[in-house]
C-alpha cells in the first residue's frame, strides 16, 4: 500500500528517474509531468498529497503554477525545487505558501526528508508525544502516590494540563483515554487531600497554607503596584488553567510573561464566595462580620457581587495602600467592553486598575442552557478553542493592545475554574436548600457521604452560618448534585456540562500570571 501520492513536475524529469525509483522503493506513489499546465489539470482531476515542482520550466514557471494549484486546492502542500536561492524568489515563494523548498541538485534523502516532514508530521508528533507521555506516566503516578503537599499538587496539575494540551495536538484517542484515567485518579487523591487539609488552611492562625483567594491580592497583586507604572489587575471570571494556556499566545504577542503561577480558590469555588474573598482579602465568614449589610447568603434576595469595589478599596486601606490612585471596572456585556476600549488610555494615570471580565462564566452557563453551545463546546478541547477565539477578538484584547507600547504591569488571574460533570448524586434538603449543582447548603441535608466533602459547621470552612443546623457540602471530582424529584430529567440535563463550586483540580488550582510590557 502506497504511503502517499506525489506529483513531481520538472521539464527534465527523465534525469530524475533514479530519484523516482528511490521514492517508490520507500512506498510512495510517484506520478511525473513535464510542465505546469499539465500539473494544474492533473490536480483538478486526481487526489495528490504533495507536489514537488521545478521553478524554472518553459511556458509557465513553478511559482505561477503554484498559484494556480492553490486556486484549485488551497491545502495541497507544494515543495519548490530551484537552481538559485535569490532573496526575491524566496520571498515570493514563501508569500505564495510553499511548504518547503529544495536547491538543485537534490539528493534523494533530501527529498525524502522533506516529504516526511510534510506528510508524516502529524503522525511523528503523535508518536513522539505518546512515547514521551508513556515515560512521564510513571513519574506522575509516583508523584500522586507520594503524599504531595499543596505546592506539589499545583505542579502535578500543571503537568496533567501540559499533557492534555500535547495529546490534543497529537490526536491519539487511546493515550488520551489513559491520560483521562490518570486525571480521574489525580482528582480522587486531590479530593482526599483537600478533605484532610482544607479546614487547617482557613484557620486564622494556620501554621502553613497556600496562597488562596483571600490572600491573593496581598501577596500576588499589591507587591507589583508602584507609583509611576500603572498596574492592571485583570480578573477573567471562571478561567481554568488549560484555558489560560489557550489564550497565553495572544497575550504573548504583546506582553512578556514574567511569572506564571497558580493559587487555590476557596470553597465553594463559586463567584460570590471566591471573588468577594479576592477583593476583600477576607474569608466569607469575616466579610459577613465586617460588612453585614453588603454580604448576601445564597438564599437571600439581591445581587451577590455588587460590593466588590467597596471591598477592594477597604482592603487597600487596611494594607496601608489607601493613597494609591485606583479604578475598578466591571465588564458584564459587550457594550461595557467597548467602553473599556474607549477609556483604556485614561486608566494609565492610575496606579492600579482592576478590570473584572465576565465572559467565560457566561459561556459555561449558556453552554448548559443552549443546545448550539453544547455542540460547539462538547469537551475540554473545544471549550478551550472557544475561549481562545473569544479572547482574541474580545474588547479586552483590543483594549490591552492599545496600551501595549506603554510601560505597564499586568497581573491576570481568575476566581475559580470549572469541571465537566459526569456522575449525578442525590441530595435531599428542605425548601431553603440552595440550588447549586456542585455545592449546597441548608438544614438537615441528606446525602451519600462518599460523594461530598461536608462541613456540619460552616465556620470550620471559613463560611457564614446562615441558620442553626446549616451545613455545607461540596461535590467531589466530577459529581453533580440533584434532588430526588424529577431526578432523571436533571441528571440528563446537567450531565456533561461545565460546573463549579466543588472540589477538583480544575476548579481549585487556578492561574495567576504576571506580565510586563515588551
Amino acid at each position: 500500500m502506497a504511503l502517499a501520492k506525489i506529483l513531481w513536475v520538472d521539464d527534465e524529469i527523465e534525469s530524475l528517474q533514479s530519484q523516482k525509483l528511490f521514492l517508490q522503493g520507500k512506498g510512495y506513489e510517484v506520478h511525473t509531468l513535464t510542465n505546469g499546465f499539465d500539473a494544474i489539470d492533473y490536480v483538478k482531476e486526481n487526489p495528490v498529497d504533495v507536489v514537488l515542482m521545478d521553478e524554472t520550466m518553459p511556458g509557465i514557471t513553478g511559482l505561477e503554477t503554484l498559484t494556480k494549484i492553490k486556486e484549485v486546492n488551497q491545502s495541497i502542500p507544494v515543495v519548490l525545487i530551484t537552481k538559485n536561492e535569490t532573496e526575491n524568489l524566496m520571498d515570493d515563494a514563501i508569500g505564495s505558501q510553499i511548504s518547503d523548498y529544495l536547491i538543485k541538485p537534490v539528493n534523494p534523502n533530501q527529498v525524502l526528508l522533506s516529504l516526511k516532514k510534510i506528510i508524516d508530521n502529524k503522525r511523528l508528533v503523535s508518536e513522539k508525544t505518546t512515547s514521551a507521555y508513556q515515560q512521564q506516566f510513571r513519574n506522575l503516578f509516583m508523584a500522586l502516590n507520594s503524599n504531595p503537599n499543596y505546592n506539589e499538587w499545583m505542579d502535578i496539575y500543571k503537568k496533567l494540563v501540559y499533557w492534555e494540551l500535547e495529546m490534543s495536538k497529537a490526536d491519539s484517542p487511546e493515550m488520551s483515554e489513559v491520560l483521562q484515567q490518570q486525571k480521574n485518579e489525580a482528582n480522587n487523591e486531590f479530593f482526599k487531600y483537600i478533605s484532610r487539609h482544607y479546614a487547617g488552611w482557613v484557620k486564622p492562625k494556620a501554621a502553613e497554607s497556600p496562597i488562596m483567594s483571600h490572600s491573593l491580592f496581598q501577596f500576588k497583586v499589591l507587591p507589583h503596584a508602584e507609583k509611576g507604572t500603572p498596574l492592571f489587575f485583570i480578573l477573567i471570571d471562571n478561567l481554568r488553567f488549560d484555558q489560560w494556556k489557550a489564550i497565553q499566545p495572544v497575550f504573548a504577542d504583546n506582553f512578556r510573561i514574567a511569572e506564571e503561577e497558580s493559587f487555590y480558590a476557596i470553597l465553594p469555588t463559586a463567584t460570590q464566595y471566591s471573588r468577594n474573598a479576592i477583593f476583600s482579602g477576607l474569608m466569607p465568614i469575616d466579610i459577613e462580620k465586617k460588612f453585614p449589610k453588603q454580604w448576601k447568603n445564597d438564599h437571600e434576595e439581591g445581587g451577590k457581587n455588587l460590593h466588590e469595589e467597596e471591598f477592594f478599596r477597604e482592603q487597600l486601606r487596611r494594607l496601608g495602600k489607601g493613597d494609591l490612585k485606583a479604578s475598578f471596572t466591571k465588564v458584564l456585556n459587550h457594550q461595557a467592553g467597548q467602553e473599556l476600549v474607549n477609556n483604556i488610555h485614561n486608566l494609565l494615570q492610575n496606579d492600579i486598575n482592576v478590570i473584572v471580565y465576565n465572559f467565560v462564566d457566561m459561556l459555561s452557563h449558556a453552554r448548559t442552557e443552549m443546545e448550539v453551545l453544547k455542540e460547539l463546546a462538547n469537551d475540554e478541547k473545544s471549550y478551550r478553542s472557544i475561549t481562545a477565539s473569544w479572547f482574541e477578538h474580545s474588547p479586552l484584547n483590543q483594549a490591552l493592545k492599545k496600551i501595549a507600547d506603554k510601560k505597564i504591569n499586568i497581573v491576570m488571574a481568575t476566581d475559580h475554574g470549572s469541571i465537566r460533570v459526569q456522575k449525578p448524586a442525590k441530595v435531599i434538603g428542605d425548601k431553603e436548600t440552595t440550588t447549586n449543582i456542585r455545592y449546597k447548603h441548608g438544614r438537615n441535608l441528606n446525602f451519600e457521604p462518599k460523594d461530598v466533602l461536608a462541613f456540619r459547621d460552616p465556620a470550620e470552612a471559613g463560611l457564614p452560618v446562615p441558620n442553626v443546623n446549616s451545613s455545607f457540602i461540596f461535590a467531589r471530582e466530577d459529581v453533580y448534585l440533584c434532588y430526588p424529584n424529577n431526578y432523571n430529567y436533571y441528571a440528563n440535563y446537567y450531565r456533561n456540562t461545565f460546573q463549579h463550586g466543588g472540589v477538583s483540580l480544575e476548579e481549585m488550582i487556578i492561574p495567576v500570571v504576571r506580565m510586563t510590557s515588551k
